[in-house]
């Protein structure tokens, strides 16, 4: 069922790969009032303008796209600023949200969300069950923290937030700098230049071996405004539980190995030379496979074919050069 016409939908985080691909999956049916702020317009992490913002525009739909997100170099890094930053603008959002009476809430956060040595595939219920991988658990802390705050506003005001788990995201408007993008982007970037300068091999970090599950923005999109504009009931079943947290994994429920994905992206980019692992460096997790079982019965799967969605956003990042 689709939101109601003339719905206000506050997209925070609107120009990020997931927001703007929100964005478009909304703008595209041209029946909703969309609001969004940029960084000059709206500094997130203070806690005054957030609050004044919602106050002024009463938004009854909020989707929280807006985080500092990055790969395994940037979390190593700058794990303070991760933890920090993410903490201070989801809670000004969801706090403001409540206050002001939103309808609806959608928090996206992470499949980092769960522990390191997770069972595969990763159920919803898996959640706070074991060690975090040590490479993004601020990122991951302050993700957790998110989906509690979420859960003790539905349980004590009856709030109907929603906390949604992508697996890994990319697609079109994605980070491509080497030290703070994710795997795929960074594979795309790394190929492209060392066909353009014609190297002879790309050394990659790691062993290659681990799994990951990789989801087009456009699909994830798809999936979040499906989520967004259930029917009441179902709606009400996912955030209403007193023993279970309101959460929700999106994925395509298959997966690669690092290296397969390498070489898959090798022959889209048209790159010849030869792919080096360095073993010295992390490999991180050795396996993110999100069990997708419950948004299948929600009447949702995702669409794009991982190798469709590296020729078509290898396509994005050349209009950028």
């Amino acid at each position: 069922m689709p939101l109601p016409e003339g719905a206000k939908i506050y997209v925070a985080g609107h120009r990020g790969l997931v927001g703007s691909a929100i964005y478009r999956r909304l703008a595209a049916e041209d029946r909703y009032e969309l609001i969004t702020r940029g960084h000059s317009e709206l500094e997130l992490s203070e806690q005054a303008d957030v609050r004044r913002f919602f106050e002024n525009e009463r938004p009854g739909y909020v989707v929280i796209a807006a985080a500092k997100v990055g790969g395994i170099m940037a979390n190593a890094t700058y794990p303070a600023d991760f933890i920090l930053q993410n903490l201070l603008i989801q809670t000004n959002i969801i706090q403001a949200a409540w206050q002001t009476g939103v309808e609806r809430l959608l928090f996206l956060g992470s499949s980092c969300i769960y522990p390191k040595l997770c069972p595969q595939p990763m159920k919803e219920e898996h959640l706070l069950t074991g060690p975090l991988e040590p490479t993004n658990r601020p990122y991951a802390v302050a993700k957790i923290s998110g989906i509690e705050l979420c859960w003790g506003l539905n349980r004590q005001y009856g709030t109907k937030y929603l906390c949604v788990m992508p697996t890994n995201v990319y697609g079109k408007g994605d980070n491509y700098n080497l030290e703070t993008g994710h795997v795929l982007p960074a594979l795309i970037r790394r190929f492209h230049d060392a066909k353009t300068s014609g190297a002879p091999d790309v050394t990659l970090w790691g062993t290659g071996s681990p799994y990951r599950e990789f989801i087009l923005s456009d699909d994830l999109a798809d999936a979040c405004v499906h989520l967004l504009g259930l029917d009441s009931r179902p709606f009400e079943e996912l955030i209403s539980s007193q023993d279970r947290p309101p959460l929700i994994n999106i994925g395509v429920g298959k997966e690669t190995t690092i290296a397969d994905l390498a070489a898959l992206v090798s022959q889209v980019v048209g790159y010849g030379g030869e792919i080096v692992w360095d073993s010295t460096k992390p490999d991180g997790t050795p396996r993110k496979l999100l069990d997708v079982s419950l948004l299948a019965s929600l009447g949702w799967q995702a669409k794009t074919r991982l190798r469709d969605g590296i020729e078509y956003t290898y396509g994005q990042y050349l209009k950028t050069l």
